[in-house]
């Protein structure tokens, strides 16, 4: 029997939202708080997403390759965990992101910032942008208002926000492509509210985009520049080992399936959940924390709470497929300069994105060598995850031999799926939340963390981890879904 003095926490999922919430628990426990904590994981390793391989002297990233600089979360995490030394950041110098278009490749204009121009020349003159989407820059700029109108009442879609401002041809050429690379995802079913909060805020500061862009540029020149992207040299894996090699061996239990999570009722503490796995057997724990995707999540608590089970099933996500290879000094030769490229839906291709990895950050390929991470699925093509490796890989050269001239046989191949792997903030996210926290006030001792929230970056998820494991020790009040909620 449990002693009835300590307060039992169980995380389940092992990806870096329950690593972190694991982690925090460990350390609370060892600095005297009455918590006895255990991660519960159904695979074999640790991580989730974040998998670093290496392979003919390469680092090879099977999921994300780094984070955003500007969200501290990641970069405290690893200086406390005595890994600072080994941070390094994006070769920004070098940086150079191109879009293809009619099937050449273009460079990104100088001066946008996502997808906000900050400098007016390059964006004027550039062959990416039709003339209609020019004449609404320069547009807004001159008048400090959007000519498509006013921000509606509540939510938008990020489409609906990027035409008012610039019309279709900017969302087709830049917004889409850029959504497609990091999200996965479609700007017509998007949340502006809850995937680009930032710009609703420069929207009702200044009205024009264009004018925020160039106060904001002239904000970053005082400021002085970080680079964008942060890892670590010897990738991402370095922050899970050493996540891991802070947990308790005895406190992780691997290869552990839940399938249901049960509620006993209230005792003399509080209340108490029981967990059931796959194999028959049963945990009880006085608090949860669920660190795994919402849909996940949502099958877990269907007989404990149909409605929340219901509002966390209407997140949706995507699937990714990632296909890394490594080429001879030959083939690095003559790729252009820059990080990679980028390509729109209209361009209808497989390819999402293809990544130039050696040159995004240093000591991830040796001097004769190219390492190239090609992207492909989400909100496009979901069918790409049932191809085969032999198809998949061969649907990456042909197009990469059409789009840089590239046939050079791979050195090395590494092709990793990652089936609803990618949150949609969609219209209405905000919403959902909110309904979410009210559904969660009804279970004291249940808390949700992961990608499925309030960000989809490593820091974001961190950051819920530890929000969970605070409030599950009782060190904070309302400091998840409900908290955030809140804000929204």
């Amino acid at each position: 029997m449990l002693d009835r003095e300590l307060r039992r926490i169980i995380v389940v999922g092992g990806g870096m939202a329950g690593l972190t919430a694991a982690y925090r628990l460990g350390q609370a426990r060892r600095h005297g708080a009455p918590v006895d904590e255990c991660l519960i994981e159904a695979s074999s390793r640790l991580g989730g997403v974040v998998q670093t391989d290496r392979a003919d002297g390469c680092v090879i990233e099977a999921g994300p390759d780094s984070f955003l600089t500007e969200k501290p979360e990641a970069a405290a995490l690893a200086r406390e965990l005595g890994l600072g030394d080994s941070l390094i950041g994006s070769n920004d110098a070098g940086r150079r992101t191109y879009i293809l278009h009619r099937g050449r490749l273009r460079p990104m204009p100088d001066g946008l910032l996502l997808m906000v121009p900050s400098r007016l020349w390059p964006v004027l003159t550039t062959p990416l942008i039709p003339f209609p989407s020019k004449i609404a820059i320069a547009r807004e700029w001159l008048t400090g208002r959007p000519p498509g109108g006013l921000a509606p009442e509540g939510d938008e879609s990020v489409a609906s926000f990027i035409a008012r401002h610039f019309g279709r041809g900017m969302l087709d050429s830049i917004t889409e492509p850029l959504l497609a690379g990091v999200y996965g995802g479609d700007p017509e079913r998007l949340s502006l509210r809850s995937v680009l909060a930032r710009f609703r805020d420069l929207e009702a500061k200044y009205g024009s985009l264009t004018r925020a862009g160039l106060a904001l540029r002239k904000q970053m020149g005082a400021a002085g520049r970080r680079p964008i992207f942060t890892s670590f040299r010897d990738g991402l894996g370095s922050l899970v080992e050493a996540l891991a090699g802070r947990i308790e061996s005895d406190r992780v239990e691997l290869q552990r399936r839940v399938v249901r999570l049960e509620e006993l009722g209230l005792s003399l503490d509080g209340r108490r959940y029981r967990l059931v796995l796959e194999d028959g057997s049963s945990r009880e724990a006085d608090a949860v924390i669920l660190a795994i995707p919402a849909w996940a999540a949502a099958k877990l608590l269907a007989d404990l709470d149909n409605s929340l089970s219901a509002v966390l099933t209407d997140i949706p996500y995507n699937s990714a497929t990632t296909v890394a290879l490594v080429y001879d000094g030959g083939v690095r030769a003559r790729l252009p300069q820059g990080f990679g490229f980028l390509v729109p839906r209209v361009e209808r291709r497989r390819l999402l994105a293809c990544t130039f990895v050696h040159a995004k950050f240093d000591h991830r390929a040796p001097g004769d060598r190219a390492l190239l991470r090609c992207f492909l699925g989400g909100s496009r093509d979901s069918a790409i995850l049932e191809a085969s490796d032999e198809e998949i890989l061969q649907i990456v050269r042909d197009e990469l031999a059409s789009i840089l001239g590239i046939r050079d046989q791979p050195l090395v191949s590494r092709i990793c799926r990652w089936p609803n792997a990618m949150a949609q903030y969609e219209v209405g996210h905000a919403e959902r939340l909110r309904t979410t926290a009210d559904r969660l006030s009804e279970h004291p001792g249940v808390y949700l963390a992961g990608n499925a929230y309030f960000g989809i970056g490593i820091s974001d998820v961190i950051r819920t981890g530890e929000a969970a494991a605070r409030e599950a020790i009782g060190l904070a009040p309302a400091a998840t879904v409900a908290q955030h909620a809140g804000r929204s």
